[in-house]
C-alpha cells in the first residue's frame, strides 16, 4: 500500500470511530463503511435483514468466497472520566489511534475494506466480501449466520485482534443460569420459609471448587460469576424465595449445550438447583429479531490445514512474521468455525487485551499492516 493509501486508511478509522455503534445502533457506521466501499469500487455492496452490511469485490476469473469479517458495534463507555483521550474524538497521539472500537474492531474494519477495494482485480480468481456484521458484542456470531447464508463462503477470516499474529482456534462462550427456589417468609421469623439463597450457596461453592476443563491449544473452560440476584428485591424484611446466578464458562472444542447442563447437574450439590442456558433476544437496528441460546461454540483446525497454511504464506509474502495462536475470547468464528465448519482463521492488528478497556488505541504501524496482511491473504488463498 501506498504512503497515501495509509493515511486514507487512517482517517477512514478516523472518521469510523467518531460515529458511536452500541449494540443495535450501527447504522451510522455501516452507512459510512457502505460509501467507502462503493468510493473504492466494490462491484456490489448491500445489507441484509439484519442490517449488517456485505460488499463483493469480483475476481478476474471465477473461484472460490473468501469472506472477511468484522463486527460494527462496539460496548459502551464506563468511567468516561478516566479516559485521557475523548473516547469518540479519534485523536492521533504517539503514532495511535485512540479511541473506543480502535482495537475492537474498526481498525481491523478499516483495514479490510481498503485490502479488499485496493486489490489488483487480476490477480484473484473467485470473490472477495467484506462483512460489517451487527450485534456481536452481544451474540456472537448470530447475526454473522446470515451473512453465511447469504454469501456461503468458502473460507472465512476474522479481524478480531491477534497482534498481526494467525489464530487457528478460539474458545467459546455461554451464558448459563442457575436457579434456587425457596419459600418466603417474613425476615423476623425465617425459620417459617427458606432462603434461596441459602439454597444456593452449595451450588455456587460446588461449581467455584469444579476443576475447569482443559485443551492443550485452547486452554481452561474457566466459569466466571457475573451475577447474583434474588427476589424479592430490594428484601424489605422478607426472606428471598428465589435466587439466580449467572455464571460465563468459556468453552472447549467439541462441548455441546447438553454435554456442559450434563456437566452440573451432575454435581450433588446442584440436584435443588436448577441449570439451563439462557436464550439471547435482541433487536438490530432494523426491527429484526435475534433469538438464540447464548451458546457460541469454540472452534479449531490444525495448523497444517490447507487454509491455514494459505494464509499464513500469504501473510509472510506480505511481510510479515505470524506466529500461530488461538483466541481466548469469543468471536464471530463461534458461527463460521464452530457452527458451520467453513474453514476459518483470525488475523487482525492490535492486541486481544485492547478490547474494552480506558483509552483503547490501535497502532497506525498496525493498521497498516494489517491492510497489507489481509491482502496478502487475498492474493495467497484466490491465486489464479
Amino acid at each position: 500500500m501506498t504512503a497515501n493509501t495509509d493515511s486514507a486508511l487512517t482517517a477512514f478509522l478516523q472518521r469510523l470511530v467518531q460515529q458511536r455503534s452500541l449494540s443495535g445502533e450501527e447504522q451510522a457506521v455501516i452507512a459510512l463503511a457502505e460509501r467507502e466501499m462503493r468510493a473504492l469500487g466494490f462491484a456490489r455492496v448491500f445489507t441484509d435483514a439484519n442490517g449488517s452490511l456485505i460488499g463483493v469485490v469480483e475476481g478476474a476469473a471465477p473461484g472460490p468466497t473468501l469472506l472477511l469479517d468484522a463486527h460494527g458495534d462496539t460496548v459502551g463507555i464506563t468511567a468516561p472520566e478516566a479516559w485521557t483521550h475523548d473516547p469518540f474524538a479519534a485523536q492521533i497521539a504517539e503514532g495511535r489511534v485512540y479511541g473506543r472500537g480502535t482495537a475492537d474492531m474498526k481498525g481491523a474494519l478499516a483495514a479490510m475494506i481498503y485490502a479488499a477495494g485496493t486489490l489488483d482485480r487480476q490477480r484473484i480468481a473467485g470473490k472477495v466480501a467484506v462483512s460489517v456484521t451487527v450485534m456481536e458484542e452481544v451474540m456472537e456470531g448470530i447475526a454473522l449466520q446470515t451473512v453465511l447464508d447469504t454469501l456461503k463462503p468458502d473460507f472465512v477470516v476474522i479481524g478480531e485482534s491477534t497482534d498481526l499474529n494467525l489464530n487457528h482456534g478460539g474458545r467459546g462462550r455461554a451464558e448459563i443460569r442457575l436457579e434456587a427456589i425457596g419459600r418466603p417468609a417474613h425476615s423476623s421469623n425465617p425459620q417459617a420459609g427458606i432462603n434461596a439463597v441459602h439454597r444456593m450457596l452449595p451450588a455456587i461453592h460446588a461449581i467455584e471448587a469444579l476443576p475447569p476443563r482443559a485443551d492443550a491449544f485452547l486452554g481452561k473452560g474457566i466459569m466466571a460469576l457475573t451475577d447474583i440476584i434474588s427476589d424479592p428485591y430490594p428484601g424489605y424484611s422478607v426472606i428471598p424465595g428465589r435466587c439466580t446466578v449467572t455464571y460465563d464458562r468459556r468453552l472447549l472444542a467439541g462441548e455441546s449445550i447438553e454435554s456442559l447442563t450434563r456437566e452440573l447437574q451432575a454435581l450433588p450439590a446442584l440436584r435443588e438447583v436448577g441449570v439451563q442456558v439462557v436464550t439471547g433476544e435482541h433487536t438490530t437496528y432494523t426491527g429484526a429479531v435475534l433469538r438464540a441460546p447464548k451458546f457460541f461454540p469454540a472452534w479449531k483446525f490444525e495448523a497444517a490445514h490447507p487454509f491455514v497454511q494459505a494464509a499464513l504464506n500469504g501473510l509472510r509474502a506480505a511481510g510479515l512474521t505470524p506466529a500461530l495462536g488461538a483466541y481466548s475470547f469469543c468471536t464471530n468464528a463461534a458461527a463460521s468455525a464452530g457452527m458451520y465448519g467453513i474453514p476459518t482463521v483470525g488475523f487482525g492488528p492490535s492486541q486481544e487485551t485492547m478490547a474494552h478497556i480506558i483509552d483503547e488505541y490501535v497502532e497506525i504501524a498496525h493498521l497498516s499492516a494489517a491492510a497489507r496482511g489481509y491482502s496478502g491473504i487475498i492474493y495467497s488463498v484466490l491465486k489464479q
